[in-house]
């Protein structure tokens, strides 16, 4: 159905306002429940009452504004060509080595409890009047410490489990949360312009300081990064209203309370919603708005949403554009478990075994196709590194620089099945270096993004990443012989962790007389 300007369908203007109420009505009853539309229109009229943020006037009134149609963009891919199903095999030799022995130096790591404000439920004795203090909760180095009147701090056991209005488990961690009421019974209602304004209007009319708050101690407890806090917003909003829309706007008030650059958008009468990023955000469709690119998110690999229409101004300083560079790692509860690689060379069998979180597993697979430095330059946990390292360092302790770093270079190339994202997850998909290891199959950039970590954690060498038309390999800035590439006036060589055999300084045959497209930086502590 095609809408005028302000996002109202055409058939309806031409029916007259009666016509509008009447089939907003109808189209939100399913949606209500019955016996609920009296308690919906009361908490509408309800919600026009005066605004604790004066910003909230002014945005109410862009939203009554005339609206615009944007057309929607497609994101570059990432590849210019399809990356090839199949890779050579080069012929296995022995080069010279060179360079020091090598002793790996590994940090011991400690086994550590998340702890959030969520953790602790504060239960007082019965005291004197006199003696009442209120319990302090201090926030140090990403830990919570809850101190009590007299440093008596009540034990797990004696906890009484506290319902809250929404409760999930978030990535092994369980999490509640209080809603006001005016939220919970915000309503896309009509589902036009008119229907934002009023859902905008009940939720800023409410009590959204403390859960706004809560989002923030969370997310500073948890080390959430952008896309962490994305996902917890989603999922919060997903708790309280089980329809998509309402969920959807109800995202959009809280992302721009916590500072977030994020519009609303009306496409076929249903809510879309809109995030900033100063960079691609690949495979997602996107709306310009004053040359700032905004992306549908949660139709990343999943196709356009077509034109919509929308408003021009940001809510008054939400400016912070989403940004999914994972630079350190959430601080989720461990889930461990294990794995074990294995690979031959020269006829002797390797075996290396290593520990992950699957939290942490779990939370990278939601992640959207980011730029090549987001997954390159993002952190192994601790855990996973020390076992994996610990393992690499019983084979290659006392080897030669070189025969170390060709070590873990075969490890990588034959460790794994090599298959293109495209069979395997029916899109582009780049791995950070723990999804690499976890995962049994994996193509060039994957391997590439868990070398390059490796060889700067044991062996303390810049890296880069070089990505042609088709492929990702690395190159190592080492005093070694063979292919090699220049960049930033220097000279780098090649490690192609997909090009089975292969040592450092050799290429795979297609690309030797190819200059890569692109170098991607894999940043050094």
């Amino acid at each position: 159905m095609q809408q005028n300007r302000d996002g109202e369908p055409k058939s309806f203007k031409q029916l007259g306002h009666f016509s509008i109420l009447i089939s907003s009505f109808l189209l939100t009853l399913p949606l209500l429940g019955a016996g609920s539309f009296e308690n919906f229109k009361r908490t509408q009229a309800e919600s026009f009452s005066k605004y604790k943020d004066e910003r909230d006037n002014a945005f109410n009134k862009h939203l009554k504004a005339q609206w615009e149609a944007y057309n929607v963009y497609k994101s570059v891919p990432l590849y210019e060509k399809p990356k090839p199903k199949s890779v050579p095999d080069a012929i296995l030799t022995r080069p010279k080595s060179v360079g020091p022995k090598i002793n790996i130096e590994i940090k011991e790591v400690k086994p550590h409890i998340v702890k959030h404000p969520q953790d602790f439920v504060v239960y007082k004795e019965e005291e004197k009047e006199q003696d009442k203090q209120e319990p302090k909760i201090i926030i140090k180095e990403k830990e919570v410490e809850l101190f009590l009147p007299k440093e008596e701090i009540i034990k797990p056991e004696e906890q009484e489990i506290v319902k809250k209005d929404i409760n999930f488990d978030f990535f092994g961690t369980t999490l509640a949360f209080d809603i006001e009421k005016e939220i919970k019974n915000a309503r896309f209602y009509p589902q036009n312009k008119d229907g934002i304004l009023s859902f905008f209007n009940n939720c800023a009319s409410s009590d959204y300081d403390s859960l706004v708050k809560e989002i923030k101690q969370v997310s500073d407890g948890m080390n959430l990064n952008d896309w962490g806090i994305y996902l917890l917003v989603s999922e919060i909003s997903k708790q309280v209203h089980t329809n998509k829309d309402d969920a959807n706007l109800l995202s959009w008030f809280i992302f721009n309370k916590l500072g977030y650059a994020v519009k609303v958008g009306l496409a076929n009468n249903h809510i879309i919603l809109m995030h900033y990023s100063k960079k691609i955000i690949y495979a997602t469709p996107n709306y310009s708005f004053d040359n700032k690119k905004y992306y549908v998110v949660s139709n990343y690999a999943k196709g356009s949403v077509g034109r919509l229409y929308s408003y021009k101004q940001d809510y008054p300083d939400a400016t912070k554009p989403l940004d999914l560079a994972l630079n350190n790692l959430p601080n989720f509860n461990e889930n461990l478990k294990s794995k074990t690689l294995s690979f031959e060379k020269f006829s002797k069998n390797y075996t290396l075994s290593f520990e992950y979180n699957q939290n942490l597993i779990d939370f990278m697979a939601t992640y959207p196709q980011a730029d090549y430095e987001t997954f390159f330059n993002a952190p192994l946990d601790e855990i996973t590194y020390a076992s994996i390292a610990k393992d690499i360092k019983k084979y290659v302790d006392g080897m030669s620089a070189s025969d170390a770093m060709n070590f873990v270079l075969h490890m990588v190339q034959k460790s794994f099945i090599y298959e293109t994202d495209e069979e395997q997850f029916s899109r582009e998909k780049v791995m950070f270096a723990a999804e690499t290891l976890y995962y049994d199959k994996s193509d060039c950039e994957d391997r590439a993004t868990l070398y390059s970590y490796l060889v700067k954690e044991l062996f303390g060498v810049s890296v880069l990443g070089i990505k042609y038309k088709d492929h990702m390999a690395t190159a190592l800035y080492v005093p070694m012989t063979g292919d090699s590439i220049k960049a930033n006036n220097k000279k780098y060589i090649v490690a192609d962790p997909t090009y089975i055999n292969s040592n450092i300084g050799q290429s795979m045959p297609k690309y030797k007389s190819i200059n890569p497209e692109s170098f991607v930086v894999v940043k050094r502590d």
